[in-house]
């Protein structure tokens, strides 16, 4: 790293501390009902972006719920 990289780093560490200690349980359960949905598109989307905890939050309260009522009208169509 550049000095300049380190020096943001060092001035700036409790920021970074609080940042990860917000995002890492935010993706941890995005990746976790995205993995147990089987939805494997979503998993490798969630783990490689990183949009500082907002699409793994709309996931999880948005998207999963939005796939769960298709597959549930799916098994009910063909039930």
């Amino acid at each position: 790293m550049d000095e300049q990289t380190l020096q943001i780093l060092q001035q700036n560490t409790w920021f970074f501390i609080i940042l990860m200690l917000w995002v890492l349980p935010w993706k941890a359960v995005a990746l976790w009902k995205s993995a147990r949905s089987n939805q494997k598109i979503w998993f490798v989307i969630l783990l490689l972006i990183n949009t500082l905890g907002i699409l793994e939050i709309l996931y999880i309260f948005i998207f999963s719920r939005i796939n769960k009522k298709l597959v549930q009208e799916k098994l009910a169509i063909n039930n």
